[in-house]
């Protein structure tokens, strides 16, 4: 598929979105379906890792729009799988021996998102627009949002909650980059950026306004909404006053790194061990 052909589709796609009466016309919905085609498949997607030299994702808000405009024009359906039944809008994704994917049931993946070769999905959830990279384990009851980018080699642990971010259409979404284990009921939304090899202790809360503390030198550091390459992370509380008092509220602290290594299974359980933390 070209560039210009994407570029068609995008002129079409956003046109509509910003006239919805256009969704009339064949074409406008013809582009529509095509790029959720094309987004099931993993041949687009809403979100392009930075280019050699660059350091920011790329958003695609047309893309993002196009699965709005989708929810539009689908109509309610009962779809049977064996014994369960669904009503939706959005069907399941399909053909996955195909695809070299395993899915344990009930696990679930919404058409219009994309599961690379290698990927195992215990009964969780992977909602339409998001991306799970190669060999990355989306373990029980681990939900991933609409348009969540997750990459490869990825763990998402035991109720693991990946945020979905699909308005406003220009918004990056969560993205999780290759090599990350995010521990059990770690829940991280609104566009939060998880560094490659990073490892999230259990429980850790991210949002876009969670202070992240990097407490390894001798002053803490202060951020939000990126959590640094194999950067070690627990959850943790600091003192803030109100009206009515004091009190803490969550924090996550980095606490340390994890060792550059070729054998990153290696590197995760020796940064595990070295920082006690629980995943």
């Amino acid at each position: 598929m070209t560039s210009a052909h994407h570029a068609e589709l995008a002129k079409l796609v956003e046109a509509a979105y910003a006239d919805r009466s256009l969704l009339e016309e064949p074409r406008s919905v013809d582009a529509v379906n095509e790029t959720l085609s094309l987004l099931d498949r993993g041949e687009l997607r809403v979100a392009e890792p930075p280019a050699e030299g660059e350091d920011e994702w790329r958003v695609h808000a047309w893309v993002k729009q196009a699965i709005l405009l989708y929810f539009g024009i689908r109509k309610m359906q009962t779809f049977e799988v064996g014994p369960f039944e669904f009503r939706d809008k959005i069907p399941i994704k399909h053909d996955l021996e195909a695809q070299g994917v395993r899915v344990v049931p009930p696990g679930t993946a919404r058409y219009g998102s994309f599961l690379e070769p290698g990927v195992v999905m215990m009964p969780g959830y992977v909602n339409i627009g998001a991306r799970v990279g190669a060999g990355s384990m989306v373990d029980t009851w681990a939900t991933v949002g609409s348009c969540a980018q997750v990459g490869r080699d990825v763990h998402l642990a035991g109720g693991v909650g990946i945020g979905g971010v699909l308005e406003p259409p220009g918004a990056q979404p969560v993205i999780i980059e290759d090599g990350a284990f995010v521990g059990s009921r770690v829940i991280v939304v609104e566009g939060v950026r998880v560094g490659r090899e990073a490892v999230l202790g259990a429980g850790v809360v991210l949002t876009a306004s969670t202070t992240l503390i990097d407490v390894r030198g001798d002053e803490p550091l202060e951020s939000k909404g990126r959590v640094p390459e194999r950067a070690v992370v627990i959850p943790g509380t600091r003192p803030k006053r109100f009206r009515a008092g004091e009190y803490q509220i969550p924090c996550a602290l980095i606490i340390g790194e994890r060792k550059p290594s070729t054998d990153r299974k290696v590197s995760l359980e020796a940064a595990l061990r070295e920082y006690a933390v629980a995943v």
